[in-house]
């Protein structure tokens, strides 16, 4: 039976209108005023904005460190995913040292294969680079995998300079797009080393031990090489005032540099980490927290247009048995946040509701932006005709608080704890489908893998 949402506003990056939105067989028949409900069943969205599905294109699900395992598997973290308005997911599938990129590519299906909750796809993250991995980019290309990704830190993850180079040439030939963790290794290492010496190994020492510049001159490092092989780049989880500027003036260059930025980024600040006792773990990721100054620098680079996206680089671990490996030494404090299930909510908190961006920059960071920059466009990002029926009825008026209690991520914290929320997805659909409805989940496992394209802002 067709599904007929009737009386909401439709959002796009350009407009919100009045308009009922026709899904037939799992995609937008029809999008207008007064359509007919004859043979429909419907879905009364009046006084809620109807947004296309988001997507969070940066995800660290079932993903092994070396030491722990994140909280989140593919199970999980799709289900809290789609509970708050997400229905694709870009997760990570990373080459091992000495392995190829197709070994890792079958990994990562094993692992979210028939377990998914919302929809995904993968980036294939490059560590070992070699003439046979070259070959393989093509047929990434082929199996729908058109994103890749770099690190410039993490001594077991990081690739030389001069492989950053031949990567960004080869990916290049093949139209895809590469998404760089922007950190200098080197510089990192040294300053964690100096706090160690000193005794300086609580939580409070993480940010110190990752200062603006480590992000700021990657950031320059990665645009001037990518002007010389030529190429677009995309850099992820964008956190610092002065790794903006970098990323301005490459622009004004004429080159083509994507931006993601995070929620914490925009919602949460460095005073965190001096929370009482072992607490400040909780906020332990990298980048890491910034200042007030920071965080305004992204509102604003938000308002101008300069970012182009807003994912969360959920990578969950439990305070217990998991952070508190390394309550006597911040360096080996387990990095990352939970973040999958609340990132529509704390965007429209923070965000619109706050006045900061609009419904319709809403509408572009967390869909349209993303679909085109990976390929997924229009079939996913989009309240279009023939695209599929990824659809949020968005409730503005709904007003509750973020709590671990209530969360359906697998981890024993949220760093939104107590955040008074406003808006809530109300309704999610996937593929016309009813996943998930006022925050619960209604359907389970209705994921498939999205095959991408090429990206449309190459």
């Amino acid at each position: 039976m067709a599904l007929l949402i009737q009386n909401g506003r439709v959002v796009t990056p350009e407009r919100t209108f009045a308009a009922d939105v026709l899904v037939r067989d799992g995609k937008i028949a029809a999008v207008g005023p007064g359509l007919p409900a004859d043979g429909c069943e419907t879905y009364d969205a009046a006084g809620c904005l109807v947004f296309p599905g988001f997507i969070d294109a940066h995800t660290h699900l079932d993903m092994d460190n070396g030491v722990t395992a994140t909280a989140d598997n593919f199970a999980t973290g799709t289900l809290a995913a789609v509970c708050g308005g997400t229905t694709t997911v870009v997760d990570f599938a990373t080459q091992d040292k000495g392995g190829t990129l197709a070994r890792a590519l079958e990994a990562w299906h094993k692992k979210a294969d028939g377990k998914s909750s919302c929809d995904y796809a993968f980036h294939m993250a490059i560590t070992d680079w070699n003439p046979a991995v070259a070959e393989e980019v093509g047929e990434m290309v082929k199996a729908g995998v058109t994103s890749f990704k770099l690190y410039l830190a993490y001594d077991n993850l990081r690739v030389t300079d001069a492989e950053l180079y031949e990567i960004l040439k080869r990916v290049g030939q093949a139209h895809g797009i590469i998404g760089t963790h922007c950190e200098n290794g080197d510089l990192v290492n040294e300053k964690v080393a100096e706090l160690r010496a000193a005794g300086k190994l609580g939580p409070r020492y993480h940010a110190p031990s990752r200062p603006d510049y480590v992000e700021a001159e990657a950031v320059a490092r990665y645009c001037y090489i990518a002007g010389a092989a030529g190429v677009p780049v995309h850099i992820v989880h964008l956190s610092t005032r002065a790794g903006l500027e970098e990323a301005r003036r490459a622009r004004a260059r004429g080159q083509k540099v994507y931006l993601e930025t995070c929620p914490q980024y925009l919602v949460l600040d460095g005073s965190r980490y001096d929370a009482p006792g072992f607490e400040g773990a909780k906020y332990v990721c990298s980048p890491p927290l910034r200042s007030l100054d920071d965080q305004a620098a992204l509102w604003e680079a938000i308002r101008n247009g300069e970012i182009d996206s807003i994912s969360t680089d959920h990578c969950s671990y439990n305070l217990t048995g998991q952070k508190d490996l390394g309550r006597d030494d911040f360096s080996k404090i387990p990095n990352g946040l939970p973040g999958i299930e609340h990132r529509p909510a704390a965007v429209y908190t923070a965000g619109v509701a706050a006045g900061r961006m609009t419904e319709n920059q809403m509408a572009a960071l967390l869909s349209e932006h993303t679909a085109r920059l990976f390929g997924m466009y229009p079939r996913k990002g989009a309240i279009s005709v023939g695209g599929d029926a990824d659809i949020v009825v968005w409730d503005p008026a709904a007003r509750w608080t973020i709590s671990a209690e209530t969360q359906h991520q697998n981890c024993d914290y949220t760093p939104y704890e107590g955040m008074a929320a406003r808006g809530r997805a109300k309704a999610v659909f996937l593929r016309g489908e009813l996943a998930a409805e006022n925050g619960e989940p209604v359907k389970e496992g209705l994921g498939t893998f999205v095959a991408r394209g090429v990206s449309e802002y190459y």
